[in-house]
């Protein structure tokens, strides 16, 4: 029997959810109802899409396949539907998305262009907050219907991931350090850090604290171009993103990669409520502009 588009989003939801729980919480049905509506499309297409581990699950090799094809399926069931939309008196619709300014400096940006292109008939409207507690406060809150943000946050909301991006350690030029660097030698080393109690803050000790280091502070401040600028000066190494630092400081300053590489995922994330059609949309495009994690064979 020919899969049904419920079974294609479900489907695609498991995908970038990685669990059954949470995908059934993103697509707002009951886990039972998304494990049944998978289970069927298994038995009618006589393959297995999902390797079950523990409380989360993998894709099969048949199963990315799957999830590939259902994402294009549905963005053209989308394309479809903006046909008939754009012929309507109130064609246009608001989206209004929610970021920090380091992932609005390119990602948000990325994808706005991306969905603008696909979805002329919808405003997207992005707005910054220099922390994830004030994401969090504008999406509960309702200001903000969908935040890009690092993964993971707080277990009320539902999150769709989007990709992993590397977290390297930037220095003053003539720093001493090997490249890779290994996490141990973060013990002791002068570095510019955000003001404690920020989240950004909590979450970076919290590292340290299971890494066994304990660095330096040598600045606190949480305004980004203090951070360019207290590398730039001498003041200490910094933790950031790779595509971020590269713009930032160009030759300015030594980038490092960690030993074993620091990866951090990131998503988009929403309140537990039905979403508008063109947050659902904007959700699909992310996530077919990112790789489907297909497993070794």
């Amino acid at each position: 029997m020919t899969p049904t588009l419920a079974q294609l989003r479900y489907l695609v939801a498991v995908a970038d959810c990685r669990s059954i729980t949470g995908a059934a919480a993103s697509v707002f049905v009951a886990q039972s109802a998304l494990s049944r509506a998978v289970q069927a499309m298994e038995r009618d297409l006589g393959v297995e899409l999902l390797a079950r581990r523990g409380r989360g699950v993998d894709l099969t090799p048949e199963g990315a396949r799957v999830v590939r094809l259902a994402r294009t399926v549905l963005n053209a069931v989308e394309a479809i539907d903006d046909i008939g939309i754009s012929h309507g008196k109130d064609t246009r619709a608001v989206l209004t998305l929610v970021s920090t300014p380091t992932l609005a400096l390119d990602l948000a940006a990325d994808l706005i262009v991306a969905f603008t292109e696909r979805h002329p008939n919808v405003d997207v409207r992005l707005q910054q907050h220099s922390s994830r507690e004030a994401l969090v406060e504008a999406l509960t809150q309702g200001r903000s219907e969908l935040a890009l943000v690092d993964l993971p946050v707080d277990k009320e909301l539902s999150t769709h991931f989007i990709q992993e991006r590397e977290v390297v350690l930037i220095s003053p030029v003539g720093s001493r350090l090997p490249d890779p660097v290994p996490f141990r030698m973060l013990d002791g080393l002068p570095m510019v850090l955000p003001t404690p109690g920020t989240g950004r803050r909590t979450e970076m000790e919290a590292m340290f604290s299971c890494l066994g280091v304990r660095p330096v502070p040598s600045l606190e401040v949480d305004e980004r171009l203090a951070w360019v600028t207290g590398v730039t000066d001498g003041r200490g190494s910094l933790i950031w993103y790779r595509d971020v630092v590269l713009r930032a400081f160009g030759s300015r300053a030594e980038i490092r990669s960690f030993t074993p590489p620091l990866l951090r995922p990131v998503g988009i994330a929403h309140a537990r409520r039905p979403l508008s059609r063109a947050a659902r949309a904007f959700i699909a495009q992310a996530g077919h502009k990112a790789p489907v994690r297909e497993p070794v064979r």
